[in-house]
């Protein structure tokens, strides 16, 4: 039996695409190891968003061929998309596949020959199929990530999604209904809804067909899944239905990620976001009015063209006001083909580093505040399978993350327990509630 091994840069959606991939191998006679197996095949699923994505992706093919030097490297993914080329000169690259080709990998790969010179199998995302092609994660962690939408047509300067990914599409709310039940049927209790733009769900042949908040209500009442959790939204399409319909629902957790990349307006019109910081601010006093114990995590880039010190500033103090849990900080880099890669007012390296240092410690002031606010409170935890220095770790519903000690009978299971500590290394330390009432 052939072995195929995986490796995954980026996004929850590309989790989601791997895993996939993977049951397509399953099905084709392959067994799936791990990458540090002797593999005789490896699949490297490529991002483009961040940084260094070419030394990213040599570093991954070297070191599979550590493990397997004749092994047969295959690359998909974003940045396949885009620089197809590129990837295909490194050194022990035998095949590049494209956004269109990536789900028909088991055909492209039949003859594991390696080659003198790298295959590439890519279309121009123009004339890519656009129909919506169906994945999710499974057997590899506790919660599954489902992919309901994919590609963006919202043209940001500094965003290379559109062209890697394509124009927005979704599957229909019907088939992820019954995907969701099948998922539930195979035991995983927590679902994590996926895509590009994934308020923008609801797209099919390029005309509106649902909306995002359609998905939502059906799922809603999907039996044996305890959560779901919505992985990003943009604040525009965070309509305040959404959010009270989260407020009251059975399984939709009590946590919104939602991208905002600037407090400041002047870089937000740069960018081409659609929205100002004032929706921002609207959003997630919604959110904390309705919800009070409510997790929401923010995306925002530093160092954009033209941000100045005082364009900066006024970023983190309108962080720093905000009552929101932890943020995610992307340093602003370069792409080709983007609107932003040819701005003026660029700014340095080391200020781009410093401004990111600052908002990391802000992040992490956010969320100790945050973790700190719910110690004594009960709650549900949804334990994972993973063990260190005799401890197990899991989220509550609203995604503080706990420590407990390790038991293999709550992997996987949702306990009620109570948050006792905030630990010196940032987790919350719980006691089951049976323990509490012993006491």
């Amino acid at each position: 039996m052939k072995k195929v091994a995986f490796y995954t840069l980026g996004c929850k959606l590309n989790f989601s695409e791997t895993s996939t991939i993977g049951r397509l191998f399953t099905d084709a006679g392959y067994a799936v190891v791990e990458f540090t197996d002797a593999a005789d095949v490896y699949v490297i699923n490529t991002c483009s968003v961040t940084e260094h994505a070419d030394k990213k992706c040599r570093k991954v093919v070297k070191e599979a061929l550590k493990y397997a030097p004749n092994a047969y490297i295959t690359i998909v993914g974003c940045y396949a998309q885009l620089k197809p080329v590129e990837i295909a000169e490194i050194e022990g690259v035998d095949m590049v596949l494209g956004a269109a080709e990536k789900f028909r990998i088991v055909e492209y790969i039949s003859d594991l020959t390696k080659l003198p010179k790298a295959v590439i199998h890519q279309q121009d995302i123009e004339k890519v199929n656009h129909n919506f092609i169906a994945a999710y994660s499974i057997g590899d962690r506790t919660r599954t990530f489902l992919k309901v939408q994919d590609g963006c047509d919202y043209p940001c300067t500094y965003c290379t999604i559109p062209l890697a990914r394509g124009g927005s599409r979704s599957d229909t709310v019907e088939n992820v209904v019954n995907r969701a039940r099948q998922i539930a049927e195979s035991g995983v209790k927590e679902i994590v809804l996926t895509g590009v733009n994934l308020g923008d769900f609801g797209i099919r042949d390029g005309q509106r067909e649902d909306k995002f908040f359609d998905l939502v209500k059906a799922l809603d009442e999907v039996e044996g899944i305890e959560r779901f959790r919505i992985s990003s939204i943009e604040p525009n399409l965070l309509s305040n239905e959404i959010i009270s319909f989260v407020a009251a629902s059975k399984r939709f957790v009590p946590h919104f990620h939602i991208p905002l990349q600037s407090g400041s307006d002047k870089i937000l019109g740069l960018m081409k976001r659609r929205y100002r910081r004032d929706l921002y601010t609207e959003r997630v006093a919604t959110i904390k009015a309705l919800i009070p114990n409510c997790c929401i995590g923010v995306d925002v880039i530093v160092g954009f063209p033209g941000e100045t010190h005082e364009d900066f500033l006024d970023t983190y103090q309108f962080l720093n006001e905000l009552d929101i849990s932890y943020l995610h900080v992307f340093t602003y880099s370069e792409r080709e083909q983007t609107e932003a890669a040819t701005m003026t007012g660029v700014v340095s390296g080391s200020t781009r580093a410093d401004r990111s240092k600052m908002l990391h410690i802000l992040s992490d002031k956010k969320r100790r505040a945050f973790y700190l606010s719910q110690i004594g409170s009960v709650a549900e935890v949804l334990f994972e399978d993973d063990q260190k220095n005799g401890f197990m770790h899991g989220f509550t519903r609203n995604y503080v993350k706990v420590k407990a000690k390790y038991d293999p009978v709550m992997v996987n299971e949702i306990k009620t327990v109570k948050l006792i500590e905030l630990t010196p290394d940032g987790e919350v330390e719980v006691m089951e509630t049976e323990e509490v009432l012993a006491h």
